[in-house]
């Protein structure tokens, strides 16, 4: 009886160890580390100095502003997710906007259609 107490105990610590070593989940990005990411993501556009300038400021606000929407979101006691969402959407509809003035067609394109998509945060199964 003791050998199986024993081996139970030894199992229950392994296990709790195995799931502990997973780090417990996902750390959310400081601002800072999102612009970088993001201003990563964008390099393959090849842009000049210029158009570098400018897409950083437009990632810069973005960026802010989703910040301050989310501490707005937290703060309120979650609110209606819907309602974030779609305030969400508008800064980033407002983003694409000004992207649009700043790269050129090719450039515009590659970022609809590569970049965006592989932005987005993508949920574990």
């Amino acid at each position: 009886m003791k050998k199986q107490i024993a081996l139970f105990v030894i199992t229950f610590f392994v296990s709790i160890s195995g799931l502990l070593a997973q780090g417990g989940g996902m750390q959310r990005q400081t601002p800072e580390e999102r612009i970088k990411a993001n201003m990563e993501a964008i390099k393959p556009l090849g842009l000049n100095e210029d158009q570098t300038k400018k897409t950083t400021e437009v990632v810069t606000d973005l960026v802010n502003n989703q910040q301050k929407l989310m501490e707005d979101f937290r703060n309120n006691g979650g609110g209606d997710r819907d309602v974030w969402m779609a305030k969400r959407k508008e800064l980033e509809d407002a983003r694409d906007t000004k992207l649009k003035e700043i790269f050129n067609a090719d450039q515009y394109k590659k970022w609809i259609d590569e970049i965006v998509p592989s932005m987005r945060p993508q949920r574990r199964n």
